[in-house]
Parts: structure tokens; C-alpha cells; sequence
């Protein structure tokens, strides 16, 4: 039933047969309302016909009809008490006359005998009856052909001849209609639905190795064309993520593959007695390597957020605490830029365990470049967290490289992973935040901007 051909088909046969009876219906109603009107008008259209076959002599007179007219006279024979026709001269006298009782016309009301074109009525046989006058001009003379003929008759051709056969005549032409383009749009579906088929056979083939591939949009229907370019695009992504992916692996592998080493020189250097010192030097650096790639696998996974209103100044003063041995260790001070605690008073929308991470990151990073003897300054604002140090800063054309993977400053004074910054970007880009680098005389300014006012 979700199959998009047969709904399409089924609303059709639904709306042919709702139409045909919306008709027959319709066509029931109007008759049933208008029927003395109905008869009025044909009796004056039956009237017109008969008049325009009238067939005169070299002298003028009317002496019957023609061929045609002359067929339809056995209706007034056979129905002389129903239908009944005279044709009258200027002066009222009756030149031409159906079979007809001599009551029948007897009966006629004064508006027949005006002369006057119109309609007229009457009773006869207890029957109510309804007439039409038509004039018919000849050779400058004028005729006048009355026509009569009862309810009943012209109410037995509308109900039991007319409307039955426009009735069987608007269930053949459905039934055509059904047939006929009912096939036809079944043929055009099965046209139209072909490029689906194929386009959805090509997404089936796209695998972890054919993640390049992408779906072609040259046959498909223009409604259905934004559906397949929104796909091309999330595999654009996809494919941009394997390879980032891919490329970190690598990377990994590669940064890992050096301490490894030199352990094992350590140890092969320790089977001597010695160098004990600078084996844990080395696994405490592939320590905080493989927890800084940890961190970054978590970051990436939007998933693994729980965002909570949070107080922006106080989680700030967390990471200053938390980093404020490093920083005397490095003779650096840290200051929080705000006047008073109630300046701080600011909350976001946050996932607490990833703002300390972001915080912890930024503040390391500062305080790894910042000389001996400078300030390291957090700014909390709010729209904006800024951490500015006063190092040599970044050149220009390495701004666009700082949030990489496994970037590593020249002054940088540890033996880092370069996976800091790139850990804080991916926790920015998680909360719908941007991360940018602003150069500072002297320093760096490391900018995490939201959007939107704090929560109140």
C-alpha cells in the first residue's frame, strides 16, 4: 500500500468514478427541478426544427414538409392525444394540422390565439399541457407553427429515455477513459518510476569502498532531484569524514610508532642497569598521546553530549584552579577578566564535561606559548569565551592550520600530540559554536563565539 504507482492509480479510478457519479447525479437533479423548463425549451426547439422544414408552393403557400420533416409525422399519428402541431396564416385561419382532436386544440388558452411567438399552456384530458409558438417567415408572409404536447410525454422522454441513455453514454465514455488512460498512466509511471529504480540500485551498490560514487540525477523526475542532491551530499560528507578518518588513523599509527620505539631502546638500554628516568619520560608522553587521542574520539561522537544550562563563571574558575600548578610550574599567571564574581553570572547551554575539556585545552595551550613572567587572560562574555596569551604568537599563513590534527607550534615548550585545538574544535562544532584564532601585539587570542543571547 506505500507503493507510490498504485496509489496514483487508485486515486485516479477513484476520481473517474466520483466524477461519473458526481455527473449522473447532477444531471438527475437538475432534471428533476427544471423539468417544466426542460419541456418548454424543447417544445420551442422541436417547434424551430419543424418550421424550418416546412415545404412551399410556386404560389407561396405551405403544402407539408420535406423528406425529413415527413419522418417524424407517424409521432403526431401515433401520439395525437400528447403531440399535436397547426400551422396558421396571418389571420389565425389553420392551413396545416397533425391528427388531432377537435378538443385538443379547442382546449388552448387565449395566449395561442395572440399569434404572438412564446410559450403557452393548457389542459387537456385532464393532462397539463405546454405549447410554443414559432414564426416562420416566407416570401414576406408570415406563418405561425404551434406546437403542443403534454408534460407527461416530454417528462417520459427526460427520465426514461434521455437521462438513461446519457447515462450509459457517460458510463461507456468512463469506462473508456479508465481503460484507456488508466493504461496510459500506468505505462507513464512505470516510465517515470524507472529512474528511481535505478538511482535506488545505486545507492545499494555505494559501499565503504565506493564511497565516491554518487547517484545521477540526468533521468530522474525534477521533484525527486532535490531528494537525490541532498543524498549526494551527505555522502560528500561521508566521504569527506572516511577520509579524515583514514587520515588520522594514519597519523596515528605514525605518532605512535616513534615512542614505541623508544621504549623499547629504553628497555633494551635499562637490561644495562640505566635509563630508567627516560623510560617513564617516554610512556608518560605516549600516555597523555593516547588519552588526548581518546578525548579526541569522544569529541567527534555528538552523541556523547548531555547539554545542561551551565554557569559559564564558574566552570571557568574550575579550569583556572585545575591548571594553576602548570601555570606557576611555568611561572605564568592566569587572570579572569570581569569585575566581580556577579559579572560572571552568565549561563549556557553546555555539556559540563566537554566546556572543562575546551577550557582545560585552551588554557594548556596558552600557557605552553606564554613567556615566563606574562598573563594568561580568560574572558567570559555573553556570546564569547576568549583566552589570550602574550607569546610570540602565529604567523599568518598557519591560522588556517592551528585546529588540525596533530599541529604542533614552534614555541611550544612540551612534547604534545597537537591534538588540543583539534579536540576543541570538534567540541565547538558539537555545540554549534566557531572557533577562530584572532593575532594579538603580542600573542594570540583563541575566540569560541555562540550564537544567540546567555540563558537567562
Amino acid at each position: 500500500m506505500n507503493s507510490l504507482a498504485l496509489k496514483v492509480m487508485v486515486a485516479y479510478c477513484a476520481g473517474v468514478a466520483l466524477t461519473i457519479v458526481t455527473l449522473m447525479l447532477a444531471l438527475d437533479a437538475v432534471t428533476t427541478w427544471r423539468g417544466p423548463l426542460f419541456v418548454d425549451e424543447d417544445i420551442a426547439e422541436f417547434a424551430e426544427e419543424l418550421g424550418e422544414k416546412l415545404v412551399f408552393d410556386a404560389a407561396g403557400q405551405p403544402t407539408g414538409f420535406d423528406p425529413e420533416g415527413r419522418r417524424r409525422e407517424w409521432m403526431f399519428a401515433k401520439l395525437e392525444g400528447d403531440l399535436a402541431y397547426r400551422l396558421l396564416d396571418a389571420s389565425g385561419q389553420v392551413v396545416l394540422a397533425s391528427p388531432a382532436d377537435a378538443a385538443f386544440w379547442t382546449a388552448v388558452g387565449p395566449a395561442a390565439r395572440r399569434l404572438k411567438p412564446g410559450h403557452f399552456v393548457f389542459e387537456y384530458g385532464g393532462q397539463p399541457m405546454r405549447g410554443a409558438t414559432e414564426a416562420v417567415q416566407h416570401r414576406g408572409k408570415t406563418w405561425y407553427l404551434q406546437l403542443a404536447g403534454s408534460e407527461r410525454l416530454f417528462g417520459l422522454f427526460h427520465l426514461d429515455f434521455a437521462l438513461p441513455f446519457m447515462g450509459f453514454g457517460m458510463g461507456l465514455f468512463g469506462s473508456v477513459l479508465l481503460l484507456v488512460f488508466g493504461l496510459c498512466a500506468y505505462l507513464m509511471l512505470r516510465r517515470v518510476l524507472r529512474p528511481l529504480h535505478e538511482v535506488s540500485a545505486s545507492a545499494a551498490a555505494i559501499s565503504p569502498r565506493r564511497v565516491h560514487a554518487r547517484l545521477q540525477v540526468d533521468r530522474v523526475p525534477t521533484e525527486i532531484v532535490p531528494l537525490v542532491d541532498s543524498f549526494n551530499r551527505a555522502l560528500e560528507r561521508l566521504e569527506r569524514g572516511y577520509r579524515v578518518q583514514q587520515e588520522f588513523l594514519a597519523t596515528a599509527a605514525h605518532e605512535l610508532k616513534t615512542p614505541l620505539a623508544l621504549i623499547r631502546a629504553q628497555v633494551e638500554f635499562m637490561a644495562t642497569g640505566k635509563g630508567p628516568d627516560l623510560l617513564l619520560q617516554d610512556v608518560e608522553h605516549m600516555t597523555r598521546q593516547v588519552q588526548q587521542l581518546l578525548l579526541l574520539a569522544e569529541a567527534s561522537e555528538t552523541q556523547n553530549y548531555v547539554f545542561t544550562p551551565t554557569d559559564m563563571g564558574e566552570a571557568t574558575r574550575e579550569a583556572v584552579a585545575y591548571l594553576t600548578r602548570m601555570a606557576l610550574a611555568r611561572e605564568v599567571t592566569l587572570e579572569i577578566v570581569a569585575s566581580g564574581d556577579a559579572a560572571l553570572a552568565l549561563t549556557w547551554e553546555v555539556d559540563r564535561g566537554a566546556l572543562f575539556t575546551l577550557l582545560k585545552n585552551l588554557l594548556e595551550n596558552a600557557i605552553q606559548h606564554a613567556p615566563a613572567g606574562s598573563c594568561v587572560t580568560v574572558d567570559v562574555g555573553e556570546t564569547r569565551l576568549a583566552v589570550r596569551d602574550r607569546g610570540p604568537g602565529v604567523s599568518p599563513h598557519q591560522l588556517s592550520r592551528m585546529f588540525g590534527r596533530f599541529w604542533r607550534g614552534a614555541h611550544r615548550r612540551d612534547h604534545g600530540a597537537g591534538l588540543g585545538l583539534a579536540i576543541c574544535q570538534e567540541i565547538a562544532e558539537a555545540h554549534g559554536w566557531t572557533l577562530s584564532a584572532e593575532p594579538e601585539d603580542p600573542g594570540l587570542r583563541l575566540v569560541v563565539t555562540r550564537a544567540g543571547p546567555a540563558l537567562p
